[in-house]
Formats: structure tokens, C-alpha cells, sequence
């Protein structure tokens, strides 16, 4: 891996810390190299706050001339909630730019670079483009098909069952992979339910013991049951002003209403008919399975239509184990 590998690699590990903060925006690392050395580094904070290079390029304001700028996402060249990056770049005298990837709203896309190469700025695209392209797939997806970026996540018995007959439901997974679930729950801008799951275990769907953000929580209820329902924390914590209750019987066009409210991301941690729902419309992008070693001998099973084994074959399978529980991530289902 050659130097610029290595910094836009460092770019990225520097945008993963505004994850669950920065959405809709995309997460951008910016690292700044003269002579060599790195003399500054950024990344984008919060959603609204200043963008990765402009906070790189603030902390050496007027000693950046002939700096080379990395960054994984190519700068924005247009005025939004701030002025545009690359008119930055330019004044402060950089001289070459090298860039992961490129940004794929029709705003920008093309135009940043081409505005930076109009002053004379070498610029350098392409760098890790896959590695970048995954970092904020999140965000492309909702910019280019106005869709959130779904993943089912399912907590299953070793014997493929999610609860008992009768549906009540003692903890699956253990103490560690429940408390990676409430940061998971953290990067993504909502978690998803449906009516039953709402009714038959009254969650929170909060992000507890773990640092970030506390998502929407999408409630799918067409015939509006649960509205005015003061027994469901949903609708009676402190983040009842954060619950959302969806109406509409279409599953793609709720998703497409979620995406016009900038909802970038959704994790769904409803039962096996919304599972399935999800499934047989084709709108899972992401599929993420804990698996403990308990066992419920007969139950109820998280799918009623689809077996994980009988599609892993065509999938990209990263799996985990820890100390409680198996992890497996299925991407690219379809």
C-alpha cells in the first residue's frame, strides 16, 4: 500500500468518529501532509457543523501552502449549511488534493474536483474508492435512490427460534452483544418496529450504556392502534417527541416517506413479519444475525419463508464470534 493508500485510509478512520452524528451527511475524514509529515488532521463532527477539511484546514490556517489534502470524500464546491470546502482549499494554498471517492449527489459530484483543477490544483481521485464507497453507503444510497439503507438484524437461539410459543421472550444474546446492539443502534438514523412487537413487548429502543445518538423509532402501523397509547414507553419516555408512527400499507413507499424526512438508515429489530416483509419485497440491504448457544426446543421462528442457509451461499458473509454470542453480517442481499 502506497502513501496515499495510507492517508486516505487514515482519512477513514478519522470519519468513522462522526458516526451517529453527522447523517444525512456523509462521514469525512480530512488529513493535511507537507514536507512529509501530517500536520493536521479533521473529520466532520456533527450534521450542521463544519466539514471535515475546513476543520483540518482551521487548526493551520495560513501555513497549508503546498500541503497535499487528503480526504475520502471529494470536497463540496456548493454553499449549504457551510460555505464550500473548496474555496478553502484554494485560498489557503494547497497543492495537491488526493480524493477516496466521488460525491455522489449531482451537486457536487465532478464539480468539486474540477473547480479545484480550474486553479491549478493536482488533483488525485480514486484512492481506496471501494473501502470509501462501503464507509458511506448509508448515505449514498439515500442521496442517489432517496431510499434509507435498511439492515434486519435478528437475535436468534441456537435452534433458529427468536421466542417461546407463547411468545414471551427471555434475553437471546448475552450481556456483550446487547450492549454492541445499543451502539449499532447509535449509527443509524431510526430503528424500526411493527405494531405486534410494539404491543406484545412495549421496548424503549434507546441506545443505553454506550456513547451517541438516540435514533428515530419507526413504528409500522397501518390501521393506527397503538396512536394515543399511553402504556407503550414508545409513547411516554423522554423520546416520545423521536417516535414515529407509519401508516401507509406500501413497505417501499414508507421507506421512500422516511427518506424525504432525511432519514438516511434504518434498523429493523421488528418480529418475523416484518422480516419477511422486508425479504420478499426485496428491500433488505443488510442482513445481521446473533446467534447464541442457548436453545428453546420448539418456539417461534424469526422467518416464516426464508432459511439464512439456504441464501448464505450468495452472499458476503463476515461472521464474528464472542464471548456470548456468534455474529454474522450478510451484505449485498440482492
Amino acid at each position: 500500500m502506497g502513501s496515499d493508500e495510507l492517508y486516505i485510509q487514515k482519512c477513514i478512520e478519522l470519519a468513522k468518529k462522526g458516526r451517529g452524528f453527522v447523517s444525512p451527511n456523509p462521514l469525512v475524514g480530512c488529513i493535511i501532509v507537507k514536507d512529509g509529515k501530517i500536520i493536521s488532521e479533521g473529520y466532520h463532527h456533527a450534521f450542521g457543523e463544519k466539514h471535515a477539511e475546513i476543520d483540518a484546514l482551521d487548526k493551520i490556517s495560513g501555513n497549508a501552502k503546498g500541503a497535499t489534502l487528503y480526504v475520502n470524500l471529494e470536497p463540496c464546491c456548493v454553499y449549504g449549511k457551510t460555505p464550500p470546502c473548496t474555496e478553502r482549499i484554494i485560498k489557503e494554498g494547497i497543492k495537491r488534493v488526493v480524493v477516496g471517492n466521488l460525491d455522489p449527489n449531482p451537486l457536487v459530484s465532478g464539480k468539486g474536483i474540477l473547480s479545484l483543477e480550474e486553479k491549478g490544483i493536482q488533483v488525485n481521485k480514486g484512492i481506496l474508492e471501494n473501502d470509501c464507497r462501503m464507509l458511506n453507503q448509508f448515505f449514498y444510497k439515500w442521496i442517489i435512490i432517496g431510499l434509507p439503507y435498511v439492515t434486519l438484524k435478528i437475535a436468534r437461539t441456537a435452534d433458529d427460534f427468536i421466542a417461546y410459543p407463547d411468545g414471551s421472550c427471555p434475553h437471546i444474546s448475552g450481556e456483550e452483544s446487547r450492549k454492541e446492539v445499543h451502539k449499532l443502534r447509535s449509527f443509524y438514523d431510526s430503528v424500526l418496529i411493527g405494531k405486534n412487537t410494539a404491543l406484545k413487548d412495549n421496548p424503549h429502543l434507546t441506545v443505553r450504556n454506550v456513547r451517541g445518538r438516540q435514533p428515530f423509532r419507526i413504528v409500522l402501523d397501518s390501521k393506527g392502534e397503538i396512536v394515543g397509547n399511553q402504556n407503550l414507553n414508545l409513547l411516554n419516555d423522554k423520546y416520545a417527541d423521536k417516535t414515529i408512527i407509519m401508516k401507509g400499507d406500501n413497505l417501499k413507499n414508507t421507506l421512500l416517506d422516511l427518506g424525504k424526512k432525511g432519514i438516511s438508515s434504518v434498523l429493523v429489530e421488528g418480529g418475523p413479519t416484518i422480516w419477511d416483509s422486508f425479504m420478499q419485497e426485496k428491500l433488505a440491504d443488510q442482513i445481521l444475525v446473533y446467534t447464541s448457544a442457548k436453545k428453546f426446543d420448539k418456539g417461534i421462528p424469526y422467518s416464516k419463508f426464508f432459511k439464512l442457509e439456504e441464501i448464505e451461499s450468495k452472499l458476503q458473509n463476515e461472521y464474528t464470534k464472542g464471548p456470548d454470542t456468534v455474529t454474522q453480517k450478510y451484505l449485498n442481499i440482492y
